[in-house]
C-alpha cells in the first residue's frame, strides 16, 4: 500500500503533466492526450505516466514523440512543482490501453449474445 505522501505526489504530477500536455496538444489540433494514471516509486526517483491518446491510430506515433521530448516535459514539470518537490522524478511514458481492452471485451460479449 502506498503512503499518503506518495499518493499526493502522484496526483500532483498527474495534474501538472495533464496541463503540460493540454498546452502542447492545443497547437496540434484534433489530438487529445490524457494522463490516466501516474505511479511514483517509493524513493520518488521515477514517475511512470500512463497516457491515453485520442485518436488511437496516432497513439504510438505521439507516444514516441513524447518520449523523445521527455527532457523538455521533465523541465516544465520541474518548474511547475519546484515549490513542492526538491528533485523532479525521471519520467517514463506508457500507452494506457485499458479503454481498448474494455472495448474489446464489450465487443466479444456482444458477439457472444448473438
Amino acid at each position: 500500500m502506498e503512503g499518503k505522501r506518495i499518493a499526493k505526489i502522484s496526483r500532483l504530477v498527474q495534474k501538472e503533466l495533464s496541463e503540460i500536455f493540454r498546452r502542447q496538444t492545443a497547437a496540434m489540433g484534433n489530438v487529445l492526450v490524457t494522463v490516466s494514471a501516474v505511479r511514483v516509486s517509493p524513493d520518488l526517483s521515477i514517475a511512470k505516466a500512463y497516457l491515453s491518446i485520442f485518436p488511437p491510430e496516432k497513439g504510438s506515433e505521439i507516444l514516441e514523440n513524447i518520449r523523445t521530448q521527455s527532457k523538455t516535459v521533465r523541465y516544465e514539470l520541474a518548474q511547475a512543482v519546484k515549490s513542492v518537490l526538491r528533485k523532479c522524478p525521471d519520467l517514463q511514458f506508457y500507452l494506457d490501453d485499458s479503454l481498448d481492452y474494455i472495448d474489446n471485451i464489450d465487443r466479444l460479449l456482444a458477439s457472444d449474445k448473438k
